[in-house]
């Protein structure tokens, strides 16, 4: 039997108690069997692939799925933990793990997790400080609460990777200006991120002014210079950035550093738009992210020849309706999407821009504020382009939610179709009027009724889309699920719905595509004594299948 019926068993919410138990004990069993030689083994036996070759993926898909259970109970939390090291952090994350249990030196990564959860004594802290392993290090430094101690320790860490991670990650504005002035350019770039550095400190970091040159960096650290790193470089034991390169002014670095501060919404407004004429279209293009330029210089960034800068500052909230207006009445230039994304554009120029601009089916949030006057006013366009964009809503009055509903343009009915409260009549009317266009947007109404469901997934010809909305619809029957199990991304999802006729159900758990056969085994309605059996047949320590 294989170990993804036992994943899926291990996700099935209806699993009693007793062999959720077992299960836990089968996942503990797997672990220590792998960890040592069975008896009539030598000790090599485990060190060519065999029957074991990717039990360890297995079981860990299992402690996964474990972990994800709600109700565990601390009795199990504690057992799953303790022989799972990614269940562990799962459940450090969910706030189940008790810190009590947990050794720091033997577990660092679940005692990092359980910190970064605000859990742990200060004395955690100090011992991972002191760990031989740098990623260990680097990972203490993002966990909030620090102990002044442990931050003065990592700031004059040997690692001057573990010291940029901390110029990143501090919230001591005190800290945060020290690194900022740090000699490594590294340390300085990951200051220049960090919101909690002081505005004078980021300010300086783009002027340079009060600033020393920064002495190193990491192209330098590794490499006789000048060197340019090869963004496709081969070696397997290279850890520098791709592009990163230094002429003895740590070029590359120094201009990541400026990017970085030009786009930190601590950097006081004048030294970063001292940057709007920079020559690098990245930093351009980072400045213009910002929310509390002056608008002249967004207008200028508006002109940029770089349509990436030119989009970022269409979708800015931060420019006013005259800027907006004068985009869109200029053709707005390849960024008429992006004008439309914002949520502060003018109803009428939103209706304009439906016209240009290519809009998927997505609520955009000017019309997600929209007044119910307004919303009324858009919904009475001559232009289906607009209507649409009314029809994703989902809070729509429910008069004008069935005048969409009703409208004769497929797109808009499709817009509209999966809006919750629509009738039996509404929904089946737009089937017979616009047929396959709109019958997977049907098929995802909540309220579809479940011979709705049946008769779509009957349609002659079917529709793949409306497979998958139908397969994960709580309300379809047995009779509306077998069309279903024909589609191959719809197949999984019907496989796990509780109301797929049980001697279907129980085939599935032989299905040839493993994610199906785990969906299967992770159906609620798959009977007790099957799950029983599942667990008896299911692969032995170590990970070799059962009869």
């Amino acid at each position: 039997m294989s170990r993804h019926l036992l994943a899926g068993l291990a996700a099935n919410p209806a699993l009693p108690d007793e062999l959720l138990d077992r299960l836990i004990g089968r996942l503990a069993d797997g672990l220590l069997a792998r960890a040592a030689p069975e008896p009539d083994e030598g000790p090599d036996a485990g060190s060519d692939a065999g029957p074991d070759a990717g039990a360890d993926e297995d079981d860990a898909e299992l402690g996964r799925a474990l972990s994800e259970r709600t109700g565990l109970g601390p009795a199990r939390v504690t057992a799953l933990a303790a022989c799972d090291e990614d269940a562990a952090l799962h459940l450090a994350h969910e706030g189940l793990l008790d810190a009590a249990g947990v050794d720091p030196a033997a577990r660092p990564a679940v005692a990092l997790a359980l910190l970064d959860e605000g859990v742990g004594p200060p004395g955690w802290a100090r011992l991972l400080a002191a760990h031989p392993d740098r990623r260990i290090r680097e990972a203490l430094t993002s966990r909030p609460g620090l102990p002044p101690d442990v931050l003065e320790r990592l700031a004059a860490d040997p690692d001057v990777e573990v010291v940029a991670e901390l110029a990143l990650w501090t919230t001591e504005p005190s800290v945060a200006a020290r690194l900022a002035a740090h000699p490594h350019a590294e340390v300085r770039r990951g200051a220049a991120s960090n919101e909690a550095t002081p505005p004078a400190a980021l300010a300086a970091l783009i002027t340079g002014e009060g600033l020393a040159p920064a002495r190193t960096c990491l192209v330098c650290d590794r490499e006789e210079i000048p060197f340019t790193h090869d963004p496709y470089c081969a070696r397997t034991d290279c850890e520098l950035r791709g592009g990163a390169a230094c002429a003895g002014g740590h070029e590359s670095t120094v201009h990541e550093t400026v990017q970085q501060a030009a786009r930190n919404p601590a950097t006081p407004v004048a030294a970063a738009a001292s940057l709007v004429g920079h020559p690098s279209m990245l930093i351009r293009w980072a400045l213009a992210e910002r929310a509390d330029l002056p608008q002249e210089l967004y207008a200028r960034l508006a002109a940029d020849p770089v349509p990436g800068v030119r989009s970022e500052v269409a979708g800015n909230p931060a420019i006013g309706e005259p800027l907006i207006r004068a985009l869109a009445a200029g053709g707005a230039d390849g960024v008429a999407a992006d004008l439309a994304r914002n949520p502060r554009v003018p109803l009428d120029v939103l209706a304009h821009l439906a016209g240009v601009a290519r809009i998927g089916p997505v609520l955009l949030p000017r019309i997600a504020t929209a007044s119910p006057a307004e919303l009324a006013g858009a919904a009475a366009s001559t232009d289906a382009r607009v209507r649409r964009l009314v029809g994703e809503r989902r809070d729509l009055a429910p008069e004008l939610r069935d005048a969409l509903a009703a409208d004769p343009d497929a797109s808009v009915v499709k817009a509209v179709a999966p809006h919750p409260g629509l009738s039996e009549e509404l929904l089946r009317a737009m089937v017979a009027r616009h047929g396959v266009r709109v019958l997977a947007r049907v098929a995802a109404n909540p309220d579809a009724p479940p011979a709705l469901l049946e008769d779509l997934a009957r349609h002659d010809p079917p529709v793949r889309r409306a497979f998958r909305e139908i397969a994960g619809h709580p309300r379809a029957t047995s009779a509306a699920l077998l069309p279903c199990l024909a589609d191959e991304r719809a197949r999984p999802l019907a496989a796990r719905h509780p109301a797929l006729a049980p001697a279907v159900l129980l085939g599935l758990l032989a299905d040839a595509d493993p994610e199906v056969a785990r969906a299967a085994a992770a159906n609620p309605a798959l009977p007790v004594g099957v799950m029983a059996g599942l667990l008896a047949d299911g692969p032995r320590a170590g990970g070799r299948s059962g009869v």
